[in-house]
């Protein structure tokens, strides 16, 4: 049953440090909390690990699908990544999401399609990739796209009067945590983490905004993947919300990223499977 001040999508905590406590107070906005990290990852070890899956696999696992395992796996071992604030107050997700945009091909008039995927603990990575590609397949396949783009172009048909008063009431529902289950789970803004692939279009990491609208309050992008002595080397670009934890929580995260793209092994167990502190 849920609780008083919890939300549809996530249960209210309550931090005990109270630097924590009192910073949604100094800064009220997301976007007046966002911290930026860049980091290099070896991903020598994790490249053939995916070549090697693919041997015996009758669809084809990426990279990036490998990427979206090791961030739920690393969000699933440090929780504290799947937490957001709304309103000044804490809260924790009932689930573990990436979300990501998919384009049928690379032109500049593609259309976009937004795909979110909620994890599942006992999902192993291989089955994840084929998940993705399967949703993939029947978005290009199908004249309709996701529920969160048949959203979207519903609302690009109305009156620009009619849409400031949905979007004003939308913000309103989403602050005290009643917006709809069916308008949040296929919305990028709702997950955990959007992830983007740019290496796929030959572009680096860049740093992206976190919006106020929705919770989502980690965004990571991936570079393209390059050789520097004689490893294979990509770079990744995180924006997060400072107030969900501190940075040496944020830096330590990252070092989880690293651990399992140097041991893949890690990626044969369940995505929700813990990983075992590490070292910082």
């Amino acid at each position: 049953m849920r609780k008083f001040g919890d939300r549809t999508d996530a249960k209210r905590i309550y931090p005990k440090d109270p630097v924590h406590i009192l910073m949604p107070y100094l800064m009220s906005k997301r976007h007046e909390a966002e911290v930026y990290i860049n980091q290099k990852i070896d991903v020598t070890e994790l490249l053939k690990w995916v070549a090697d899956k693919n041997k015996n696999l009758d669809y084809k696992l990426t990279f990036f699908h490998a990427m979206v395992a090791i961030t739920a796996k690393t969000i699933y071992s440090r929780p504290l990544l799947n937490r957001f604030i709304k309103g000044k107050n804490f809260y924790e997700r009932n689930d573990v999401s990436v979300s990501f945009v998919a384009k049928d091909k690379l032109s500049d008039d593609a259309e976009e399609k937004l795909m979110v995927f909620t994890m599942d603990e006992n999902e192993l990575p291989v089955d994840l990739s084929k998940r993705i590609l399967d949703e993939l397949h029947k978005s290009k396949h199908s004249n309709n796209s996701n529920g969160g783009s048949d959203v979207y172009k519903t609302l690009t048909k109305l009156p620009s009067f009619m849409l400031s008063i949905i979007f004003a009431i939308g913000k309103w529902l989403d602050k005290i945590g009643f917006l709809p289950s069916s308008l949040m789970e296929n919305d990028f803004n709702f997950s955990t983490v959007l992830l983007s692939n740019l290496g796929s279009i030959k572009c680096g990491a860049v740093y992206h905004h976190l919006n106020e609208y929705g919770t989502n309050s980690i965004v990571i992008t991936i570079g393209t993947i390059h050789n520097e002595n004689g490893r294979d080397v990509v770079e990744i670009g995180g924006t997060l919300d400072e107030r969900i934890a501190d940075g040496f929580y944020f830096a330590k995260s990252l070092k989880y990223v690293q651990h399992i793209a140097s041991h893949p092994e890690l990626l044969d167990e369940e995505v929700g499977k813990v990983v075992d502190n590490i070292d910082f």
